[in-house]
């Protein structure tokens, strides 16, 4: 039986400028532009523990886990250091919504892009209780 083998691809609809959203990404998440002014992520760029992986599910129509934003969609990035990226972020003036916390499969901050989407930031690790409150 054929199946879904990954994430070929994540595609927001703009609210406004979409050259001033990418340059947003480019600037304070480090998106790699192309010229064609998306990105290309590739696995063998994350040196997890975990060695690469996506997660997907559904939300439940009553979830309140993407407010305050009010898309149907939040996008989990993964990063390597969250630490430093929310010590960045927060110098560039980006609030953060909430994090960071500690999860038995790494750190989780979450953040809103300009257009008010909710965005979650990621660093994983190999699952273990002792990540908790780490």
């Amino acid at each position: 039986m054929a199946k879904i083998t990954g994430i070929g691809g994540v595609f927001l609809k703009c609210k406004g400028d979409r050259a001033a959203l990418a340059a947003w990404y480019q600037q304070h998440l480090g998106m790699p532009l192309e010229d064609f002014g998306g990105a290309i992520l590739r696995w063998p760029d994350d040196k997890a523990e975990d060695r690469g992986l996506t997660v997907w599910h559904l939300a439940g129509k009553d979830s309140q886990w993407f407010s305050p934003s009010e898309s149907a969609f939040m996008i989990n990035y993964r990063v390597d250091n969250l630490d430093e990226l929310l010590t960045q972020l927060r110098a560039a003036g980006v609030a953060v919504v909430a994090g960071p916390e500690s999860h038995e499969n790494g750190k989780f901050a979450w953040i809103m892009d300009p257009d008010g989407n909710k965005v979650e930031l990621w660093e994983p690790m190999r699952w273990d209780e002792k990540n908790k409150g780490a």
